[in-house]
């Protein structure tokens, strides 16, 4: 029986080599926030992959996907998860990767161990492997599905950096990245891959990004050659990575040590817009960002109103005279059930048009 770590302050940063359901019982309850997994697919090849040319195709044979039938796959998905949610803080995550071979097996042992499923991903490959015997469709994609620790998890999730990783426009559930190649990919003298499952860097950066903070845990069971840990050390995480394989533990350590973390712990900072101080508007009638009487404008000029001593807006057009908050006002004048008011309002400034939102944040800014 493998005793339970109890390490004053929390785990540090680690690299354990063992069987990840040991080393997982070892660990202390709850250390965990974030849970990256990347398991065995039990690919269930029966024969080695050719090309028509004969070449043999440089694909996942390794011993270590292999199991005796889906019963002690199944056994062994819900012993590590277990494993893996014993380790979670009540408000952990995790993530976990597969196939078409697993990835439904194990989403429904996630249900039955009480996770909360949150999101699935599809990660579409934008260089996938072709299929040479042309018998089935390209495997163009594999599924990751995001869930918490239970229902009533307060998970997190950085919806701004997904955002604005996005050119501004909401993150959707299918994500295209290439898989790992090129320099990115390790490889022996030979030219041989040093592992065959690999993951690129850009899909755990997006995923750390999404799901965790600068200084939280990022527990990685299957560390495989070390991806996790290396993007949560650039990105200012704690990680763990447990590995069963002593030669992936030595690539890892060596891939790992030449990481070089993000050094301005500011840049790392991530602030839900939730989570900022609420400024209403009349606080910047009452300091002098705005004087009683200034004129907005709607975008366009279709519409505009005039702000009042006590914070709130007047308009008179043809459609009649309102006056209340900026949301209610700029609700009103289009005839919208809601409006969000900082934005929907602008200022004249040296004749262009500047949202109201820009004085919020001003003032936002003094107040931290």
């Amino acid at each position: 029986m493998v005793k339970r770590r109890t390490i004053g302050g929390g785990p540090e940063s680690a690299l354990l080599q063992g069987d990840c359901i040991e080393v997982m019982a070892s660990l202390p309850r709850g250390c965990a926030d974030l849970v990256f997994a990347d398991p065995p697919y039990n690919l269930q090849l029966a024969q080695e992959l050719r090309r028509p040319n004969n070449t043999r195709v440089d694909g996942v044979e390794d011993g270590w996907d292999r199991f005796d039938d889906l019963a002690t796959y199944d056994r062994f998905t819900r012993e590590w998860l277990a494993a893996a949610r014993d380790a979670l803080s009540d408000d952990g995550a995790l993530w976990v990767i597969g196939s078409y071979h697993n990835i439904f097996r194990v989403g429904a042992i996630l249900q039955d161990l009480g996770y909360w499923l949150l999101n699935d991903v599809v990660w579409r490959k934008a260089n996938p492997m072709p299929n040479f015997r042309g018998r089935r469709f390209t495997n163009a994609h594999e599924t990751l599905i995001w869930a918490a620790k239970s229902k009533d998890s307060r998970y997190v999730f950085n919806y701004e950096s997904m955002k604005a990783l996005n050119d501004d426009l909401q993150m959707r559930s299918d994500w295209y990245l290439p898989i790992c190649g090129g320099a990115e990919r390790l490889r022996d003298a030979e030219g041989q891959k040093l592992h065959s499952t690999q993951k690129p860097e850009a899909l755990l950066h997006r995923i750390i990004m999404a799901s965790s903070r600068p200084g939280q845990l990022v527990l990685d069971p299957f560390l495989g050659s070390g991806t996790t840990a290396a993007v949560a050390k650039r990105l200012g995480r704690r990680w763990i990575g447990i590995e069963r394989e002593a030669r992936y533990v030595e690539i890892a350590r060596e891939r790992i040590a030449r990481v070089v973390p993000v050094e301005d712990a500011s840049l790392l900072e991530v602030k839900p817009k939730r989570e900022e101080p609420r400024i209403p508007f009349g606080w910047l009638v009452e300091r002098g960002l705005l004087e009683p009487g200034t004129q907005l404008y709607a975008p366009g000029r279709r519409f505009s109103a005039k702000v009042r001593p006590d914070g709130t807006l007047v308009s008179v057009s043809a459609m009649g005279q309102f006056r209340g908050s900026i949301h209610q006002v700029g609700a009103a004048v289009q005839g919208a059930p809601a409006c969000n008011g900082w934005t929907f309002w602008h200022l004249d400034v040296e004749g262009k048009p500047v949202p109201i939102d820009v004085l919020r944040q001003k003032l936002r800014a003094e107040l931290n």
